[in-house]
Formats: structure tokens, C-alpha cells, sequence
């Protein structure tokens, strides 16, 4: 168990103390994507899903996902955001939307796992507003593309 952080030396789970570490400057972006049924995409981009506008509504539940993510995994610190925005786009060639996540927080501890909460609760959102008529849908390739701040510096994904 050297090397791993995340545990005790008794070899159980333990959060780890950031409380010596500076604050940074911190941002994190993640995406994903959703694959669905070409009328299932057309639908979302007309407004015409029953429940309601699918984007705004996976917009608003990616930033309460970013929010929530140290109540859902647990040994993610509870940290203060000062930033998160969900963009997303359209895949008219592989029916998918597109979801991107960014998180900013001013902190001790980064927050690709808040990127990674939007996004993925951003997904999750669309698929709820539109199982009704697709239950086929994908949801993939939730990553980490970028962070920055903090000890270990940059990490952008190689593609």
C-alpha cells in the first residue's frame, strides 16, 4: 500500500489531510458524450421532449452534480467552487450530445472529480428527460481532458 494515499497503515480507506498544502489557483475540464437515436437528438434540439428543455435541464443538474460530488464519493473533500459551467454540443454525424465540464475552485485539493461529476450528472439528466423514447442511449467517453494548480502542475490528455 506505499505510494497510496487514500489509505491508512492498517490498509483501510482514510481521507487524505490536505491541510498542509497551499492554495492554488485550480480548474479541471472533463467531457462525455450521449449517443442516441437520430429522432431522439432532433427531439432534444427542437424542444420537443415532454419533460422539458433536456439541455437546461442537464445544465443545471451537471452544476449540482460538480456541487454534490464529496456526498457521492467518499474521500472527495468538501471543497468551496468558484466556478463550474456545463457547454454542450451537437453531433449531428453520430447522434450525440456532447457535454463539457469546467470547475474552478481557489483550494488545497483539485477538482477533476467535480468535472467528472458534471459531467457524468449532465449525461445521466439527458438520458432520465429522454428514456420515455430511447432507452438505447450511450453514455461514453467520460475523461479528463485538462487540470491545472496545485503541486503536480498541468496534466493535459494526449489524443
Amino acid at each position: 500500500m506505499d505510494g497510496l494515499s487514500h489509505f491508512n497503515k492498517e490498509g483501510r480507506a482514510k481521507m487524505v489531510d490536505v491541510g498542509s498544502k497551499a492554495e492554488t489557483e485550480r480548474k479541471a475540464i472533463a467531457v462525455g458524450k450521449i449517443v442516441m437515436k437520430k429522432e431522439t437528438l432532433e427531439n432534444i434540439v427542437k424542444q420537443n421532449i415532454t419533460k422539458g428543455d433536456v439541455l437546461s435541464v442537464a445544465q443545471v443538474a451537471g452544476i449540482m452534480g460538480a456541487k454534490e460530488t464529496s456526498r457521492l464519493i467518499p474521500m472527495c473533500h468538501n471543497l468551496f467552487l468558484t466556478g463550474v459551467d456545463i457547454h454542450f454540443s451537437i453531433d449531428y454525424d453520430n447522434n450525440a450530445v456532447l457535454v463539457q465540464g469546467e470547475v474552478e475552485t481557489h483550494g488545497k485539493t483539485g477538482v477533476e472529480m467535480e468535472a467528472l461529476s458534471a459531467v457524468s450528472i449532465a449525461t445521466l439528466t439527458i438520458y432520465d428527460m429522454c428514456k420515455a423514447i430511447d432507452k438505447d442511449m450511450v453514455i461514453e467517453d467520460i475523461k479528463l481532458i485538462e487540470k491545472t494548480g496545485g503541486k503536480s502542475g498541468t496534466y493535459r490528455r494526449k489524443e
